[in-house]
């Protein structure tokens, strides 16, 4: 198989971005070109054009590479339920609930079947294979059933590339480390060595290259500059930041709730210029926001009661009751109602379980046996007097059931005619359980607009983000580019390929 493979000394180095990065490289250059991960662990998931869920990063790499994303690009996605206990997703779809043990001592066979079918799949559609590793290569305790690192390089073999970042510090001793706790047959598939997250003046780290080199004898490839707003949605809750955006006109808070997903439904109004978005955790940080969303979660009735204990649910309600603005997606829609009741216990593992919602809005919850993971494409409900706009697309990842006490006040209509989620007082309460709504740049707008009128300050035009993106992934790919040994790299997987 041709291609290469991006390990990290650490999560949140970067590996995701510079995966990215290459995928577009590779494609810019005409070269059908796949990215994939073996196994990813991660609530903000992507959903395939055939209803299937993924790693969110996968999903945007593949948009990178100019191709459609499937189930081969990530097989297996591990979804955190618990501390103890995820979802496990093969193949899109979810089969079984494990702990970690559990999924440690029963699932590695299957797990490494899997891979190997996947990577024999890519390799007959695909020119390139651009593979991603995960945390750290040298988890001691867990090296010997790992699938997602050395094991998938063996497995594929294709090279290494270990990526370090220095932002974080202590570089030289997460790269020598690393390399020192491989296996010898490991150690000699780490062919490069990327710096990422530099800031300053490169110049002033030559003398670091020129040390790595010889201490590893493994060249370095590159040394990566720190990118802010690269727009490239984030894998998992280490890319949250606390605070980003514009310069704060508008200000909306986002409940970061502690089993949040899909936060990637946030991400446009990182591209509007007079809002700031702010991710909380309890009263004190609240402040007076112009807009609140509660995005998804992985365990809605365990962050409801995360909420009630900090004291965020009575803050939310008080909001509500002033006036303020507030989207529930998802799990953050279910939340919104009058009860939710775990029929099934699947969401508690308690079979019947009930827990009383925030009251905001008129519906009750049931969380049934079945998941629905759907594309979803439907038009605004004539409650919202947006009768005849654009269509709005994004997708559902979701157990349970809402079923509203006032069918008047839907806030969608699905095409084949029935109703979806929630709008009251002309729009200052909405519940959904569409993800990426935000994702629909004229809806984003009008909404925006709302607020901006509200705050008496000027309507702005639609932020076509779709174009932006595009153009961003241009850009991040050959502004890495300049800082890469892009040759050095397509001839370490040359050379590696002839070899074997």
């Amino acid at each position: 198989m041709k291609g290469v493979m991006i390990q990290g000394t650490a999560s949140d180095v970067g590996k995701s971005l510079i995966v990215t990065a290459l995928c577009r490289l590779f494609a810019l250059e005409g070269k059908k070109v796949t990215p994939f991960k073996s196994q990813n662990m991660s609530n903000n998931s992507y959903v395939t054009m055939d209803g299937k869920e993924i790693g969110r990063a996968q999903g945007i790499q593949a948009e990178a590479a100019k191709t459609e994303a499937t189930v081969w690009m990530n097989p297996i996605l591990l979804k955190p339920r618990s501390d103890m206990q995820s979802e496990v997703v093969l193949f899109g779809k979810a089969v079984e609930t494990l702990s970690g043990r559990g999924y440690r001592e029963h699932f590695y066979e299957k797990g490494l079947k899997v891979i190997e079918e996947s990577l024999q799949h890519l390799q007959e559609s695909y020119d390139v294979v651009v593979i991603e590793g995960a945390g750290s290569p040298v988890e001691i305790n867990l090296t010997d059933r790992e699938l997602v690192n050395m094991k998938v390089a063996e497995l594929a073999d294709v090279p290494v590339i270990l990526v370090a970042d220095i932002d974080r510090g202590g570089v030289f001793a997460s790269i020598v480390g690393t390399l020192e706790l491989l296996d010898p047959d490991e150690r000699e598939r780490v062919k490069g060595i990327l710096i990422n997250k530099f800031r300053g003046d490169v110049t002033l780290f030559e003398d670091g290259i020129k040390w790595l080199e010889e201490k590893t004898g493994v060249p370095v490839l590159g040394v990566l500059p720190y990118i802010e707003n690269h727009m490239i949605d984030g894998e998992d809750s280490l890319s949250i930041q606390s605070t980003r955006g514009g310069n704060g006109e508008i200000d909306i808070a986002v409940i970061h709730l502690p089993f949040i997903s899909n936060y990637s439904d946030i991400e446009p109004f990182y591209d509007e210029d007079d809002v700031s978005v702010r991710f909380i955790k309890t009263p004190t940080q609240f402040g007076r926001p112009d807009a609140v969303i509660i995005p998804g979660t992985k365990s809605t009735i365990s962050d409801l009661k995360s909420l009630m204990e900090t004291g965020l649910a009575d803050t939310l309600i008080d909001y509500v009751k002033k006036g303020g603005y507030i989207v529930g997606l998802c799990g953050g829609y279910q939340m919104l109602g009058q009860e939710i009741i775990d029929a099934a216990g699947t969401d508690t593992g308690l079979v019947g379980h009930r827990l009383k919602g925030l009251t905001i809005i008129p519906g009750i919850t049931i969380f049934t046996a079945e998941k629905k993971t759907v594309r979803f494409k439907g038009h605004y409900s004539p409650a919202t007097g947006l009768i005849g706009k654009r269509s709005i697309e994004g997708y559902e990842i979701h157990l349970g059931v809402t079923e509203l006490l006032e069918k008047e006040n839907s806030f969608l209509t699905l095409e084949d005619g029935s109703s979806e989620g929630y709008y009251g007082l002309d729009g200052k309460i909405i519940g959904t359980y569409v993800h990426h709504l935000f994702h629909n740049d004229e809806w984003r707008n009008h909404w925006l607009n709302q607020i901006r009128q509200n705050k008496h300050l000027p309507r702005r035009d639609v932020v076509y983000r779709q174009d932006l993106k595009e153009a961003k992934f241009d850009e991040l790919s050959l502004k890495l580019k300049k800082h890469l040994d892009w040759d050095g790299i397509k001839e370490i997987m040359a050379g590696w390929e002839k070899e074997r």
